[in-house]
């Protein structure tokens, strides 16, 4: 595995901790923050190639789980409210955007007519196959610092600290 051979501000403001407070283990803040500072640069990553193709991270969440799924392209509310990890009114709203947009519609379903279904238009097919390859490379280039060993541990180990914290999403 690599070493890093520069220090970073988590390092500076370690260093800080343990000079004015050597009685406290502050090497939590080091994870932590450094998970931080790098979903900033996520965040702002994603937002720059999503905004290219009219999208933001939430519609793009909706469309690719959408997707997915495989013909024909629906899913229920729930199902992506689940997958997407938010609260009923915060689906209800990507979903209303999206359909105002023409990416998704929202209809009865035929094996239940008592049930929503959301399925994924032709346009917003179109839209997400359009955003997949640049999302893509977007998030090769900001892993390109690392080798493909390390990123494969760096996966590992975010992985094992979400379902230690019981974070990670069931199937829809």
């Amino acid at each position: 595995m690599s070493q890093p051979t520069d220090g970073d501000a988590l390092d500076l403001i370690l260093a800080q901790w343990a000079r004015e407070r050597p009685d406290l283990d502050c090497s939590p803040m080091g994870v932590i923050g450094r998970i931080t500072q790098l979903q900033r640069e996520v965040f702002l990553a994603q937002r720059a190639t999503f905004a290219r193709h009219g999208l933001d991270a939430p519609s793009f969440d909706v469309l690719a789980a959408l997707r997915r799924a495989g013909p024909p392209y629906q899913l229920t509310p729930t199902a992506l409210m689940r997958t997407a990890l938010v609260t009923s009114g915060a689906i209800t709203q990507r979903l209303d955007r999206l359909e105002e947009k023409g990416l998704i519609t929202r209809g009865r379903s035929d094996a239940d007519g008592r049930a929503v279904v959301v399925s994924l238009t032709e346009a917003g097919r179109t839209a997400l196959d359009a955003a997949l390859p640049d999302h893509l490379e977007t998030e090769r280039g900001m892993l390109a610092g690392l080798s493909v060993e390390d990123q494969q541990l760096l996966a590992a180990l975010l992985r094992r600290f979400l379902v230690a914290l019981g974070r990670v999403p069931q199937e829809p």
